[in-house]
């Protein structure tokens, strides 16, 4: 069991704010995210499209406004745990919450702030019946490091970059597998244009199988899938050998466990007073697109608001014989202290 002051579920741009305003305070923090890499939203819808309105920053994209945010929090050290999903929530009776992710771990935590955005992201699989059962053995939903693949019949399902881009590095590499198909709907795809031009010089080459078809279920023999079933473009129903199957449908955020805490919400949205963006729930904070409240505005800035004033309501928890005083980085040596500066700045010049 991990026990933490404060615990954030959600490792977008928000989140990860909230862990630099709780460091600020001394508040010790992990981060739990479905996803295998931090960014949320940012990373997962707009990592390479500009952003306008982050203030003092005329420009960044997603991906570049991660970087930085992981950078600043830098000097607290918040610990990720990525690739889980919280799933379990018990308010203990000193007043700490017990929670649990989808992989087993078990956190007990003074404070917990739901900064989960539109939900958690999770992978788009295809409606086929026993197919989740194999979710880490044949069944994959991101492309192995290395040759792992090598004499395998590799079906890859989707048609974005992810899927093409897969499709290009397995038919690329030196030691590759034994066949490698790549299968959607239709020859439409939704990737960039120089992953779509890779990609069909392979087909063209021969070192890669596009496949039109829609999975329908799958042949298995001792609990192992040997072919994946699909209807082809007239509907006729065939069958591929396979012995890996890589599933890169893209992600769709889903509420998910949150829904059924019993916390008060509004639209799926997380209700909280405006003051310190607490729930009705002791302890629990919701910051970002999770909540909702009188005035409510969907942006990035803002959640960067609330999180300042959330962090002030979880020190009141975490330190309740302490009266926790506002101070400036610009002046405050402690807060040099904590991010690991001098009093003149990096450089030590006034």
């Amino acid at each position: 069991m991990i026990e933490t002051d404060a615990l954030i579920i959600g490792a977008g741009p928000v989140g990860i704010f909230q862990a630099f305003q709780l460091g600020l305070l001394e508040i010790s923090t992990h981060i739990v995210d479905a996803l295998p890499y931090p960014g949320g939203q940012c990373v997962e819808l707009y990592a390479d499209k500009p952003i306008y309105d982050i203030p003092g920053v005329p420009l960044c994209t997603g991906r570049e406004l991660i970087a930085q945010l992981l950078t600043q929090v830098a000097p607290f050290n918040p610990v990720l745990h990525l690739s889980e999903l919280v799933s379990g929530l018990q308010p203990q009776p000193d007043g700490r919450l017990l929670l649990e992710t989808s992989r087993g771990t078990t956190f007990l935590t003074k404070t917990l702030f739901i900064a989960a955005g539109v939900g958690a992201f999770q992978a788009r699989m295809p409606n086929v019946e026993g197919l989740p059962a194999h979710l880490g053995k044949q069944l994959h939903l991101t492309l192995p490091e290395g040759p792992a693949w090598v004499d395998r019949h590799v079906l890859v399902l989707g048609d974005n970059d992810s899927a093409l881009g897969a499709a290009v590095a397995l038919a690329s590499q030196a030691q590759k597998p034994a066949s490698v198909t790549l299968m959607h709907r239709r020859n439409v795809f939704v990737a960039e244009p120089a992953t779509i031009a890779a990609f069909q010089a392979l087909v063209h080459a021969g070192r890669i199988r596009f496949v039109a078809g829609q999975p329908s279920g799958l042949e298995e023999s001792d609990g192992r899938i040997t072919a994946t079933n699909y209807l082809d473009a007239e509907g006729t129903s065939q069958a591929l050998p396979v012995d890996e199957l890589l599933v890169l449908l893209g992600l769709s955020p889903k509420l998910g466990p949150v829904a059924h805490w019993g916390l008060e919400m509004e639209r799926r949205q997380l209700t909280v007073n405006t003051e310190s963006f607490a729930t009705d729930v002791p302890g629990i904070f919701a910051v970002g697109d999770i909540n909702t409240y009188p005035g409510k505005k969907k942006l990035i800035l803002c959640g960067f608001h609330e999180t300042v004033l959330a962090a002030f309501g979880a020190a009141a928890i975490v330190f309740p014989q302490k009266k926790v005083l506002l101070q400036y980085t610009t002046t405050s040596t402690r807060l040099h202290t904590l991010l690991g500066v001098n009093s003149f700045g990096d450089s030590g010049k006034p």
